[in-house]
């Protein structure tokens, strides 16, 4: 297997010292940096310019023909969207920052310092692809058509937030920085990771591994493999899964239960594009996509002494917080039927029919398991169902205590603010009459819905209905 050109498009770097351009290229190589194209003729820039595309400018100061500093303006006029990096003698700094105040990207001092010309050139790298999704998220925010449907076709949803969650992949699909996807269990981050994968158009495969209770040694040799004889056991070399997902995409579900040891390697392979399977002291080049996922409020991880916070900003470049279902209970009549055909093919039985309290009921219920836990009532429903109408007891059975325990309000310190009283406080029969239209007003005039949301049996919320005629 080749290694990855890296980045994509290639560097130009430009300086009249043609061995000065090789000892920086061979220097690059070393660090990863491979895909550079070198010029010592500074008159030649623009023409090459003009027939392919860069990524960056590496451009010296001082050069025959024309200098740096008279083709900088040249190359930000007619290309503005290529960083520049200058390069400089130690005397000529002030040069170099006139050179910034002009629109390079930042500078570099004489002799040059590998380490600062890798960090500065990653840095412009990341500087473009902000720039060009900030471009392309603007061109999709400002139309309302889905460029890549078939994408999505396996995410059930009519939702407004699911469908900007669908524009927003479309637009950072081909970007090659890391995705964090937050949000509650159950509801489809799997999917997400799918569907970007889907719309980047990358070659390679998918590749998903849940990283929660993976140990280190665990950890890397999941992800990086193993030379033979790493470790007792290890009889013959072992490609892991970063190999597997070649020019692909690498999903890490859990990410937020990793060791903060196995934490610093993947940030290495997500700063470097490099890593080193078990027992091996060379390094090996990956190009993969690297997609993450958790559970957890991304404040939390901000802030939690078991995540390392460089690799926290480095996850959240393009942050996807999934809604839970709770909040976008217009998608359940269509996952519903989804779930009924599901199971109903899966189970070799005739698709039950619907009652209309299936759909009033299950919207007025918060649903902690989201949409696995829809899926999961639907499935159990359809297994003992018979015939006709399905029933709705198996439902009810499952979901009715935790709908009670939901509403049910305790007068306590830390409920006090959920409910805001007037200045005139109204009366029991008022706050009465007022929770029973609410409750009979949610449960679409469904009595027995209506009284399991205020805890009460039906015939108590019947005697109070009647009490008001």
């Amino acid at each position: 297997m080749g290694i990855a050109d890296y980045p994509e498009l290639p560097i130009l770097l430009v300086d009249d010292e043609e061995q000065f351009l090789f000892s920086v290229e061979t220097s690059l190589n070393t660090s990863g940096i491979n895909n550079i194209v070198l010029q010592s003729d500074s008159t030649k820039v623009l023409e090459m310019l003009e027939k392919d595309e860069y990524s960056l400018i590496v451009l010296d100061i001082n050069m025959p023909g024309i200098t740096g500093l008279e083709l900088l303006p040249k190359i930000k006029d007619r290309f503005p969207e290529i960083p520049v990096i200058i390069l400089t003698a130690l005397n000529d700094v002030e040069s170099a920052v006139e050179s910034i105040k002009s629109g390079a990207y930042n500078y570099i001092v004489k002799p040059v310092d590998t380490t600062r010309l890798v960090t500065t050139i990653k840095g412009a790298l990341e500087f473009r692809e902000v720039l060009s999704e900030n471009r392309r998220l603007k061109d999709y925010l400002l139309k309302d058509k889905i460029e890549n449907p078939e994408a999505f076709e396996e995410i059930i949803t009519k939702n407004k937030s699911m469908r900007s969650i669908f524009k927003y992949i479309e637009a950072i699909a081909n970007s090659p920085l890391p995705v964090l996807i937050t949000g509650e269990t159950g509801v489809g981050k799997e999917l997400i990771a799918g569907a970007i994968h889907k719309v980047s158009s990358r070659n390679g495969e998918l590749v998903a591994v849940n990283v929660a209770g993976l140990d280190d040694t665990l950890f890397s040799d999941t992800l990086f493999g193993h030379k033979k004889g790493a470790f007792t056991g290890a009889e013959q070399d072992r490609k892991g899964l970063i190999e597997q997902a070649e020019k692909g995409t690498l999903f890490l579900d859990e990410i937020g239960d990793l060791s903060i040891e196995s934490q610093v390697k993947l940030l290495r392979l997500i700063q470097d594009g490099r890593y080193y399977p078990l027992g091996s002291d060379i390094p090996k080049q990956a190009d993969v996509r690297i997609i993450c996922a958790t559970n957890l409020k991304i404040e939390d991880m901000k802030e939690s002494p078991k995540f390392r916070k460089d690799l926290y900003y480095r996850l959240q470049t393009h942050h996807i917080h999934i809604p839970p279902l709770r909040e976008r209970k217009d998608d359940i009549p269509l996952l519903i039927d989804h779930f009924l055909e599901k199971a109903a093919e899966k189970l070799n039985k005739k698709k039950p029919t619907p009652p209309k309290e299936l759909y009033t009921l299950l919207s007025n219920y918060n649903f902690p398991g989201n949409i696995r836990e829809l899926e999961g009532l639907i499935y159990d429903a359809v297994s003992i169902h018979r015939f006709g109408v399905l029933s709705l007891d198996s439902i009810r059975n499952k979901i009715f205590p935790d709908m009670k325990k939901d509403v049910s309000f305790e007068h306590t310190e830390e409920h006090a603010d959920k409910i805001i009283f007037p200045e005139n406080l109204p009366t029991l029969k008022e706050v009465e009459e007022a929770l029973i239209s609410e409750a009979l007003k949610r449960a679409d005039n469904n009595q027995t819905i209506a009284a399991r949301l205020l805890g009460l049996s039906r015939r108590a919320l019947n005697n109070r209905i009647n009490r008001k005629k």
